[in-house]
């Protein structure tokens, strides 16, 4: 929900694709250091420990994001909401660590089916809540940015005394003394150190459309007619553009033109149908891996498998994108993209949770039992790696690759969107 308040209302007020990206730079960098001590916590000091400390830190990013200016510069906003998007970086991965390292403490060893099942329900579950997340905060931000952030802050503090009374303490630490952060960095786990260098592209590759691109792109509007036709009131104008001394323009240059123009909350109702998605297929992925390719449980061969098939969703959609930016098109293309869009997306999602689930197992599979809390911390370390990335590059390629068509249409977000889907 942070993620599609903060992007949401920055686009609202005129932040480019690259300006939001860098606001979300100290969110995935602080995922990368946190997963690094997070996984020296949670062995120290327990699993409990770091889940409240993560949701007491959600708290203090959405309190910060209360002081968002609407007379500063795009500068002093960036700066600050950066900072304020750090702490929900930090919290977000001190929760996640706890799920992901339960998993394994509570699973017998030779139980390797049943773990893959269990890692794979929770891992999709917090998925879906996420999508819910995505929905919640466009719906919320489409009524009144401060009644999001508050609604959120909410929910945050009802999660907090299950954290504190429904877990032990003691749970997740590890038996061997004086732990360090070197011990991190697993290098002696090979098959861990070669997981976690592919996880850091498997999420770039996600991230380098899904977090700033396709929002963007969804909410920008049709090039044709701005900067051209006169109007004398928003109605005049195409869906996404704005009536202004005459002239239709675009809402926000900095996001580009030849989008859907479509309205905050349905395209946070498509970023949440994704993720829902997504997770969903995520928790049934034993089903659809097991059964078919007869891995009980799967093994590198199967996660090579599937991630050669995940190129293909993207691939295609990069062709069909770069068909239509290629040369100007006079009738509107908005559902044939439209079809073309989400067809590969609900593709892209379905693949994409089996090669997290597949993943997810098989770090957790990998993990040695007394340092579960740092090999998932150094695994997540390159998740947020590759999201950091993927965040960065995507709003690089976005805002630059596009031709500037005119003053009151901003760059091709077509040709931008073709690129990162490349």
């Amino acid at each position: 929900a942070i993620r599609m308040i903060v992007l949401l209302h920055a686009y609202q007020k005129g932040f480019s694709a690259l300006q939001v990206a860098l606001m979300f730079t100290l969110y995935e960098l602080a995922g990368v250091l946190t997963n690094l001590a997070a996984g020296v916590a949670g062995a120290k000091w327990g699993i409990q420990c770091t889940l409240v400390t993560g949701l007491s830190l959600q708290l203090v990013a959405y309190g910060l994001l209360f002081g968002w200016q609407d007379d500063w510069s795009q500068t002093e906003a960036i700066i600050y909401v950066t900072v304020a998007q750090m702490f929900g970086g930090i919290a977000k991965d001190l929760t996640k660590l706890g799920g992901k390292t339960v998993t394994k403490l509570v699973t017998p060893a030779e139980q390797s089916t049943r773990l893959f099942k269990l890692v794979s329900l929770l891992t999709g579950w917090k998925n879906s809540l996420k999508g819910v997340g995505y929905f919640l905060g466009s719906a919320l931000i489409s009524v009144s940015y401060e009644l999001a952030l508050g609604v959120m802050m909410g929910l945050v503090l009802a999660a907090l005394p299950f954290a504190i009374f429904g877990l032990d303490r003691s749970l997740g630490t590890t038996k061997k003394k004086n732990y360090s952060l070197s011990d991190v960095f697993v290098m002696n786990n090979h098959n861990l150190n070669w997981l976690s260098f592919a996880r850091c592209f498997l999420f770039a590759s996600r991230d380098f459309w899904f977090e700033v691109p396709l929002p963007f792109f969804l909410r920008s509007p049709r090039c044709e007619g701005l900067g051209v036709d006169t109007c004398t009131s928003d109605d005049d104008c195409g869906s996404g553009a704005a009536c202004s001394d005459g002239i239709c323009r675009n809402l926000n240059t900095g996001g580009g033109c030849g989008g859907f123009g479509w309205g905050r909350v349905v395209v946070g109702a498509i970023l949440a149908s994704y993720i829902v998605l997504y997770g969903q297929i995520q928790s049934w992925s034993p089903q659809l891996v097991l059964g078919p390719l007869k891995q009980t449980p799967p093994n590198k061969l199967t996660e090579v498998l599937w991630g050669l098939i995940n190129c293909i969703p993207t691939l295609v959609l990069s062709a069909v994108f770069w068909s239509y930016a290629s040369e100007p098109i006079e009738e509107d293309y908005t559902t044939p993209l439209a079809i073309w869009l989400m067809t590969a997306v609900v593709c892209f999602a379905g693949i994409f949770a089996v090669n997290s689930s597949v993943h997810s197992f098989l770090v957790v599979f990998y993990a040695k039992e007394d340092k579960v809390a740092t090999s998932v911390g150094f695994y997540y370390m390159s998740n947020a790696c590759g999201r950091l990335l993927g965040t960065l590059g995507s709003g690089v390629l976005y805002t630059y690759v596009g031709e500037e068509i005119n003053d009151s249409s901003g760059p091709d977000a077509v040709a931008g969107i073709a690129a990162c889907f490349v």
